[in-house]
């Protein structure tokens, strides 16, 4: 049994799906129950006894939850979740997969590996960094298994909470202008959604996995801002037309929008070059991403 936690969110359901193909039996878990196909149970992972119960016998447990974008929840519950994960995954001698994202790195010069420190430069970042090192610990002095799986940006079919979907897919196939994030002229990496439920199930199958962080797999293309435009243009058969939002313009925007007062502090991801390096994961298990303009074609295929 493999216990995916989030299991309604963007990357549940091609993990369930990935681990079914292995034949293994699938529980998923959520704060209201999910239907699928799979065994789907209803917790709330910051309460440690109905956590205990839903990983039960369990022999991996992913854990894929999404909290609310705002620091003061993040501040209080992040660090509750990973505890009571490693907790419950200790109790019933699970293995455990965390999917982190890239917040802990900071701003980076060059391309974020594996084994770019963790210096944040946001809060969120420092909530990142915070639980990323509890799990390291444990993982290497605690005696639990499991690894650090990390994603750059989602984007793709049915991936209902990337920034890239919403700005420029969501806004074409409307027939409405595109919004670029920070500077049109930056490189910035994004991770296909349909790619991580099969890297997941990987990492959570492959004892080399244990103990270390991933990057999951996503294509080494630099596209820029504008570049993702054109293409997604190109697709939809319109034309190329874009706003860049710059980060004076998040400030104002923020002043009447609570989300982009929190998006506020992480603009940095666009206003410089963000280059996501997965070549560890390729190499090792031989797991190759969907380029680009495969992946563009495919989300662009979904809104139409």
């Amino acid at each position: 049994m493999h216990t995916i936690l989030g299991i309604n969110g963007t990357v549940g359901p091609g993990l369930a799906a990935a681990l079914q193909q292995r034949d293994i039996r699938v529980r998923g878990v959520g704060r209201r129950p999910v239907k699928g196909p799979w065994e789907h149970r209803s917790a709330d992972v910051t309460n440690i006894a109905e956590l205990l119960d839903v990983t039960d016998g369990s022999e991996v447990v992913y854990l894929l939850v999404g909290l609310e974008y705002n620091i003061k929840v993040w501040r209080r519950d992040w660090p509750v979740i990973m505890e009571n994960c490693i907790e419950a995954c200790r109790a019933h001698n699970a293995k455990f997969v965390f999917l982190d994202n890239v917040y802990a790195y900071g701003l980076v010069k060059g391309a974020m590996t594996e084994e770019t420190p963790m210096r944040p430069n946001s809060e969120k970042g420092k909530v990142r960094k915070q639980i990323a090192e509890r799990l390291l610990d444990a993982f290497r002095n605690h005696g639990l298994r499991g690894c650090i799986a990390r994603a750059a940006d989602f984007y793709g079919p049915d991936c209902q909470s990337s920034v890239l979907n919403s700005t420029v897919f969501e806004r074409m196939a409307a027939g409405k202008s595109a919004f670029i994030m920070g500077r049109a002229d930056k490189v910035h990496t994004y991770t296909y959604s349909r790619d991580m439920g099969a890297a997941l199930a990987i990492l959570g199958t492959d004892d080399r996995a244990d103990g270390q962080v991933w990057h999951l797999p996503s294509s080494a293309e630099r596209w820029t801002g504008e570049d993702w435009v054109k293409v997604a243009a190109e697709i939809f058969g319109v034309r190329p037309k874009f706003q860049a939002t710059p980060t004076s313009m998040l400030r104002v925007m923020g002043l009447f929008n609570k989300l982009f007062r929190e998006m506020i502090e992480m603009n940095y991801q666009y206003t410089h070059d963000y280059f996501f390096d997965s070549q560890k994961f390729e190499k090792t298990f031989g797991l190759r991403p969907t380029s680009f303009r495969q992946g563009a074609e495919e989300t662009a295929a979904f809104y139409r």
